[in-house]
């Protein structure tokens, strides 16, 4: 049965993360985020090119549609899951953000899915997790400036973040129960693909950092757009 409820929840996610707010508002807007910046549809794309408002509205969208659905899956199975349910959030925002990074009607070419991971992260309803990586965001973004390397960063924080917090039991998981540890450890290597993914996506930008030639995170918008 748990079998079927983690493919169906993936399933879910990757419906939801199809939704590339980026694109439909920058067509609505009459321009193609591929074509203007780094190519990419996500937040920062949108809003160094089309200005403070888009980011915030692609940024709200691709949060929204991983933890919305995470939100409901908790919902779901709480009661019945009680010391694994959370497993289950992280495989619909794991579908979400596949949808998002590889939207099937684009040519799987989507965005990097740092919004929708963190609609996830947000989903699993840990304020304590929130405001530690938030803060450690903020302040990686503060020193350097790249939003890239906050990105980055946050990914491998949570990583480690979030298998603290299941070692000392602040999540639902029980650790002296074989079933429920078990889930843990399927979490924390669903948690671990979700980094990777990240950061790969961002390889490009490690490039670019490497060659100095990574631009400066501002909210200036483009001209001529």
């Amino acid at each position: 049965m748990s079998i079927i409820i983690r493919i169906l929840c993936l399933v879910i996610g990757y419906g939801c993360g199809l939704l590339q707010t980026g694109y439909i508002y920058g067509k609505l807007a009459g321009v193609d985020l591929r074509e203007h910046g780094s190519g990419n549809q996500g937040t920062t794309n949108a809003l160094r090119v089309m200005g403070f408002k888009a980011g915030l509205v692609v940024f709200l969208g691709d949060f929204c549609k991983s933890f919305i659905p995470c939100l409901i899956c908790r919902l779901i199975f709480k009661g019945s899951y009680p010391d694994s349910y959370l497993l289950f959030v992280l495989y619909t925002g794991f579908g979400a953000v596949l949808g998002h990074i590889f939207p099937f009607y684009l040519g799987f070419k989507g965005g990097k899915g740092i919004a929708t991971i963190a609609g996830t992260v947000v989903g699993l309803l840990q304020p304590l997790m929130i405001l530690i990586l938030l803060v450690l965001f903020v302040a990686a973004l503060a020193i350097t400036r790249y939003m890239s390397v906050g990105s980055i960063l946050l990914m491998i924080e949570y990583v480690v973040v979030y298998i603290i917090f299941g070692l000392i039991g602040k999540l639902c998981f029980d650790l002296s129960n074989p079933a429920s540890k078990n889930a843990f450890i399927e979490s924390v290597v669903l948690s671990v693909l979700f980094a990777s993914l990240a950061i790969y996506k961002h390889k490009a930008n490690i490039v670019r950092l490497i060659n100095h030639e990574e631009n400066k995170f501002h909210f200036k918008k483009q001209e001529g757009i």
